[in-house]
């Protein structure tokens, strides 16, 4: 019996991936009801955890952990952690395991994404990567012992890294392929501001500098130039962690994506896909949406739940948010601005709060806020509702953003 026809009964859910969205799909089926068996399996030996805390509190010794304050024993979650998924067989409707087939009768995949790794860098001893409990804590005590750190990449993580980094006492250079920080991210115009924050902290930023090769202890640069590194901090972006899915039939996307459509299903019947490692088509912004960030593996749960359990949810189409905190400042972004035809600053950028706003048509479509969090609060309503802005009173910073309509 497929899941359209039954609501409730006794269907096994399985749950592949032990995140936040992964934790959030199997808390919220309980709180709307389901009461068939769950089941989530981790690759991970821990307790899921959640990540942000990773490149701020775990990282500089602050707290010893994220773990998720939830008792999965009293939910009647079953936890299967360290286990390594292979593969599924949606015809068979089964999971192929390290250990064994795993039969489902629904399946929610929330593997997440995981970091593209610096090539050549392999098995050279001091190369960290920052995405799990296990590389914060070997990183601790890199920071611990004031050691000078490369970090390879100016985007969120690295910004947020070489923040923790110099927070420690460390020397920190950040080295960055492009001409400026978070290029992949935002525009040339946006991003050029943030360079200074690097300074202004004690870090040095190089932008157009490539990485040739890590020896022990040095990294060489493609202009034959060599720094100093005690250790090496990879962040140049994250990927998909869906290589298990290769032969699986299910449909995967240009960046290797499970494509979900807008209710999150996958290609195949009875598979649900969510968070980090799904995209999913915005009928708001007009394109197909792959966001790795952790209020859409907060959200994302609630729509395959309520699928789940034969309810008939509003297409998933969120307001994509947010946050990052680097050397001293909070950086919040809602929305999407690739389609956007105006852009209008809120403020001066070179000082400690400003904002920008992406219009599309006259109506907001995004927000990028630098310690103004009213802005983003305010801005993430008014990008939900699609009301029309006035972009010459949305310049004035003094003046809140709701009454900038038109």
């Amino acid at each position: 019996m497929s899941e359209q026809t039954e609501t409730r009964g006794t269907r096994r859910v399985v749950v592949v991936g032990a995140g936040m969205a992964g934790v959030q799909t199997a808390v919220v089926l309980r709180e709307k009801g389901f009461s068939g068996p769950v089941t989530l399996i981790g690759a991970e030996p821990h307790q899921p955890y959640d990540r942000p805390p990773l490149s701020k509190a775990v990282l500089l010794g602050k707290a010893e952990g994220s773990a998720f304050d939830v008792d999965f024993e009293a939910l009647g979650i079953e936890l299967q952690l360290g286990r390594e998924v292979l593969g599924v067989r949606p015809g068979d409707h089964e999971l192929d395991t390290a250990t064994g087939p795993v039969p489902y009768d629904v399946l929610v995949l929330a593997t997440g994404a995981e970091p593209i790794r610096l090539p050549g860098a392999e098995g050279v001893p001091g190369v960290h990567l920052l995405r799990t409990l296990d590389d914060a804590e070997r990183l601790r005590p890199v920071l611990a012992r004031q050691h000078d750190i490369v970090v390879v990449g100016a985007g969120w993580i690295g910004a947020e890294f070489a923040t923790a980094a110099r927070e420690a006492g460390c020397a920190v250079t950040v080295v960055e392929a492009a001409d400026r920080p978070l290029a992949g991210a935002l525009p040339a115009e946006v991003a050029a501001p943030m360079a200074a924050w690097y300074a202004n902290s004690g870090a040095v930023l190089r932008t157009h500098a490539r990485v040739e090769r890590v020896e022990d202890g040095t990294v060489v640069l493609d202009d034959g130039s060599r720094v100093s590194a005690g250790a090496v901090v990879v962040g140049i972006g994250a990927r998909p962690a869906t290589a298990w899915l290769k032969d699986s039939g299910i449909e995967l996307g240009t960046y290797g994506e499970v494509v979900a459509d807008d209710h999150l299903r996958t290609s195949a019947p009875d598979v649900h896909a969510v968070g980090d490692c799904a995209s999913f088509p915005s009928g708001r912004y007009g394109e197909r949406l792959l966001v790795h960030h952790w209020d859409n593996a907060l959200q994302g749960p609630r729509t395959v739940a309520a699928n789940i359990i034969g309810e008939s949810p509003e297409p998933y189409d969120p307001v994509p948010y947010f946050w990052s905190e680097q050397f001293g400042r909070f950086v919040q972004y809602a929305g999407h601005h690739a389609s956007a035809d105006t852009t209008v600053w809120r403020g001066d950028p070179t000082g400690a709060a400003w904002s920008v706003c992406w219009l599309r048509e006259g109506r907001l479509v995004a927000l990028l806020a630098v310690g103004r969090p009213r802005d983003l609060a305010q801005g993430r309503r008014l990008i939900e509702a699609g009301t029309a802005m006035d972009p010459e009173l949305l310049a004035d910073p003094s003046r809140p953003l709701k009454s900038a309509t038109a």
